[in-house]
């Protein structure tokens, strides 16, 4: 502002030098130039009413850099029941995480997370509670950064070392699936956080997650008798160890992983079981594979499995996906999954998903106890 004001000054001044007419012309250019300067000064006084306001929306921290995101899966799914003979159809929200990090002046690498996810409340059966929505703690953590040689560590409720890592490097559908060792309809030996110390290396040519946990998961009661030990240890073939796994990124990788419980409440005393993962990913295409299998455990979750799935990019925005899994129990129980979709890449922001999933549950006698069909709409949302 003073230097228009200043320039309006310095071309009256040589205005005082010239001719008529060019004087006469200068008067025009400052007549012009006033009201420019009015103009600015009308804006400039309008800021300075909404000062005030700007203020009160203030943010303030003892963490220099403070960062804010969110996930949400929201779909369409029709189900045929099979054996009822029923369909159904309904609206989801399957996932609505909101987390927020800190991270620290010291070491712009080190940060504390907080996740907070929501679910319906199904498992109540009366009062105010039943079946409304909830917000539940997902993570919670501590993370420094090279306490050990390439070596990191998450304290609280953290990341446990397998699921993690396979939904960032070999299924990237959690929106329509979980995975494998997770999902009720395949091994369903664990979840992916639980409260315990988890110790992170990464170099080139190998990464790994080891720690030790209360055993029972996020969402389930420790009642202090025992705790988990967990692993994953991978072997980056090609080197890409340190570098973040994208389509366009070619890393073959392989893992062995697994856990081993001490009174678990959900499967038994001792509950241990261990698998071993392989991936390979280029511009054009992924397929993974792996198989699991239990060495200590209760009936209901002993046994062994092996899970399939590839993607097929028919262009950046647009891929094919598919995946099998089969899971049998030592009581002779067998589970499948069939799933077959196809997404498309709306923006950086947001993918949408159509796909088709079938389930088959089949007892020891070989008559089956579950047989449906889903065709599933979805939205991936990232922000």
């Amino acid at each position: 502002m003073k230097k228009i004001v200043l320039s309006a000054v310095a071309v009256a001044a040589m205005a005082s030098f010239g001719g008529a007419s060019e004087l006469s012309e200068l008067k025009e250019q400052m007549e012009v130039m006033a009201e420019k300067i009015a103009e600015l000064e009308a804006k400039q006084a309008k800021t300075e009413e909404t000062k005030p306001i700007q203020a009160g929306t203030l943010v303030k921290s003892k963490a220099p850099v403070i960062e804010f995101s969110g996930t949400n899966y929201l779909g369409f799914v029709n189900k045929d029941d099979n054996i009822a003979d029923k369909s159904t159809n309904k609206f989801e929200t399957r996932r609505n995480y909101i987390q927020t990090k800190a991270y620290f002046k010291e070491n712009p690498k080190d940060y504390v997370r907080v996740t907070l996810d929501t679910f319906q409340n199904t498992k109540e059966t009366s009062g105010a509670d039943k079946d409304s929505w909830e917000v539940r703690l997902k993570y919670a953590f501590l993370y420094l950064d090279e306490i050990l040689p390439y070596t990191g560590v998450e304290i609280g409720q953290v990341h446990r070392p397998w699921i993690d890592y396979e939904e960032h490097n070999s299924w990237a559908y959690r929106s329509i699936s979980k995975v494998f060792v997770e999902d009720d309809n395949g091994a369903h030996f664990t979840n992916s956080a639980d409260l315990g110390i988890n110790f992170k290396t990464k170099t080139p040519y190998f990464s790994s997650e080891l720690g030790v946990f209360n055993g029972e998961g996020y969402h389930g009661l420790e009642d202090g008798e025992g705790l988990s030990g967990e692993w994953r240890l991978t072997g980056h073939i090609l080197g890409t160890g340190k570098e973040k796994a994208k389509d366009d990124l070619q890393y073959a990788n392989v893992s062995f992983f697994g856990q081993m419980n001490s009174d678990n409440a959900k499967h038994g005393d001792d509950f241990n079981w261990y698998g071993f993962h392989a991936i390979y990913n280029q511009p054009e295409f992924l397929i993974a594979a792996q198989y699991v299998k239990t060495e200590d455990a209760v009936i209901a979750y002993a046994g062994d499995g092996w899970s399939v799935n590839g993607e097929y990019r028919i262009t950046p925005t647009i891929g094919l996906i598919a995946r099998y899994d089969s899971f049998e129990l030592d009581s002779g129980i067998e589970k499948e999954r069939t799933l077959a979709g196809v997404g498309y890449k709306y923006n950086k922001n947001v993918e949408f998903i159509a796909n088709y999933l079938g389930t088959d549950v089949t007892d020891a006698g070989g008559t089956k106890t579950t047989d449906t069909d889903s065709i599933m709409l979805t939205a991936e949302v990232n922000w």
